[in-house]
């Protein structure tokens, strides 16, 4: 099929191309004598609207009562207002010995002894010419002139000649062009004067070969640049020292480019017919083997828990009843998943409220207790202390218990950043698990530098440090027991490590280790600290692990967002909390915190 398209295309392209090729030229050229007859006409109509407007010009009596004067320096003066009037390019007044007593031109250059070079030629051509063709400094103007009489033209006495021009420059060849439909240049002897080419087409020789050559009036292949054109000629003064020349072009070229769009056509019907016919056999595969496609489709979203994948099981045949029988099988693992979950569910609910009730109720217990033994009247004020002690350490778990649990239902847009001091958060918490009697035996040891700084929720950071170095002093062994914390900033990044030097990690909780409920070897543990820890931290947009657990070392590694700069506060804010600073927001001082169990 693809060979035998291409032999048909090919060959189409070469009669069309031959055969329109001689049709193209043909119309050209005829379109070029168009052109020129066009030009022509409209070349009589602008001769003779500019012959009356001078005419007109030279018998306005400011006109002629300016020639009256005797100084060419009231002469040029007084002559301004008549050469806005006439609004042309050059502005000539001759008195009756031909000389010049009043020029001007919006082009400098032509000066006084050219014009009166140019008039005495003019003269000398005599009245055949209803216009002249005068150059100078580059510039070509199209002049006419006309008599200026004191009293009428044949009874009247002669004061002297007045001069319009008209340059021949680039706007006029571009109305030209509009006319004549085609490409134009205006040239006089070997220069290029006015011309609607581009500058690539007017670079090298040929565009001198066009112009210096004999005028020809028949169509004749000229290029220019890269572009092939026909061109004539027609000569519009035959002045030995002005020769003026006005050179039509028709681009070759362009009248040809529809055989390329052609040649582009035919490419594209051959395309065509390769695709449809490929088409037609796709569409043959393709109605044999859709369901078996919709089949696998429905498999592999059910491989990726897409359990609602649109299935085909139309028709009769194995694979659309295999197909359904699959649709069945889906709904059914779909069912069981759903009842899972709800069981997960359920499942989840009942640990948490068993959880949260013996904790509630080990308080409360304790609460009563120390209540009811307040109540004997023997009691010492020492003692009473005591109890009254107990009491407010029973309140505080189910305070800290219920603002763990709270911490879960808060969004990240609760957090409050504000620019501050990281060890300065660091030793609020220090100073916090230091208030502890049972970890006084505890060394705690802080290393880092004053400049860590950075955009965190100060409150929010402390507790989280607060529930680290909690859990570190309870793991490390009362004799001996060290802990440490290190913060440092690297490569925007801040990065806190709290260590300690006990047993290490259970291996049965290390894959849960930062669940809720969680916990091991604690007696008064609730399992939420390191799950209010990672979420605090998540919050913040950063990360916390284990990085490295073994016997006698435990490390957990927080590290918070690189920062950015606020262009509000001149400071620098993290990524992941940088939506969340206010407009106008202080640095953090000192906030008081719970302390919860961990």
């Amino acid at each position: 099929m693809i060979l035998v398209t291409a032999g048909l295309t090919t060959t189409s392209l070469l009669l069309v191309r031959r055969s329109v090729e001689g049709n193209v030229r043909q119309s050209i050229a005829e379109n070029l004598r168009n052109s020129v007859s066009a030009f022509q006409d409209f070349r009589h109509e602008r001769e003779t609207m500019l012959t009356s407007d001078v005419a007109l010009l030279a018998y306005l009596p400011i006109t002629r009562a300016i020639m009256t004067s005797p100084d060419p320096v009231t002469i040029q003066d007084a002559s301004q207002d008549v050469y806005q009037i006439a609004g042309s390019d050059l502005f000539v007044l001759v008195d009756r010995s031909g000389k010049v007593v009043a020029l001007h031109t919006k082009t400098p250059g032509f000066t006084h002894e050219a014009a009166e070079k140019y008039f005495q030629q003019s003269l000398d051509e005599g009245r055949s010419e209803s216009s002249h063709w005068w150059l100078g400094d580059h510039h070509l103007y199209q002049t006419f002139i006309e008599p200026i009489y004191r009293g009428s033209r044949t009874e009247g006495t002669l004061l002297g000649f007045l001069v319009i021009g008209y340059e021949i420059n680039d706007r006029l060849a571009a109305e030209v062009s509009k006319v004549a439909g085609s490409q134009v240049a205006f040239s006089s002897g070997n220069e290029i004067i006015a011309t609607t080419l581009t500058p690539d087409q007017m670079m090298g020789g040929n565009i001198q070969s066009l112009i210096a050559g004999s005028a020809q009036a028949e169509p004749h292949d000229s290029s220019l640049g890269k572009e092939h054109f026909l061109a004539t000629s027609l000569v519009l003064s035959n002045s030995p020292t002005t020769p003026v020349r006005l050179n039509v072009l028709g681009s070759y070229d362009q009248a040809t480019r529809f055989i390329d769009q052609l040649n582009r056509y035919l490419l594209l019907l051959g395309l065509v017919a390769i695709v449809v016919g490929s088409g037609l056999v796709f569409f043959l595969s393709h109605t044999f083997t859709r369901p078996l496609a919709s089949l696998v489709g429905g498999v592999r979203a059910l491989e990726a828990g897409d359990f609602h994948h649109p299935l085909d099981p139309r028709g009769g045949d194995e694979v659309a009843e295999l197909t359904r029988a699959f649709d069945r099988m889906r709904q059914s693992l779909l069912k069981s998943r759903q009842d899972l979950l709800e069981s997960e569910q359920l499942a989840t609910i009942g640990r948490m409220a068993s959880s949260i009730s013996h904790d509630l109720r080990h308080s409360l217990a304790a609460i009563v207790a120390n209540s009811e033994f307040l109540c004997d009247p023997h009691l010492t004020p020492a003692q009473r202390e005591e109890l009254y002690q107990e009491v407010r350490t029973g309140v505080n778990l189910m305070t800290d218990l219920i603002d763990s649990l709270l911490e879960f239902a808060r969004t990240r847009e609760s957090l409050s950043p504000a620019y501050g001091n990281v060890p300065q958060t660091i030793q609020r918490a220090v100073n916090a698990v230091r208030l502890h009697p049972r970890h006084h035996d505890r060394s705690i040891d802080v290393l880092c530098s004053t400049s860590v700084a950075g955009w965190f929720d100060s409150r929010k950071l402390e507790r989280a440090l607060y529930n680290l170095l909690l859990n570190a002093c309870e793991a490390a062994p009362t004799v001996g027991g060290q802990v440490e914390i290190t913060a440092a900033e690297i490569a925007g990044t801040i990065t806190i490590s709290v260590s300690d030097n006990g047993p290490g990690i259970a291996e049965s909780i290390r894959d849960r280790l930062f669940h809720p409920f969680v916990s091991y070897g604690k007696e008064n543990g609730t399992g939420l600290g390191l799950a209010v820890v990672q979420k605090i931290v998540q919050d913040h947009g950063g990360e916390i692990s284990v990085e490295r657990t073994g016997q006698g070392r435990t490390v957990f590694k927080i590290m918070l967002p690189g920062r950015q700069s606020d262009s509000r506060s001149g400071h620098e804010v993290p990524v992941g909390v940088r939506s969340l600073v206010p407009a106008s927001q202080s640095n953090s001082g000192d906030r008081s915190i719970s302390h919860p169990e961990m």
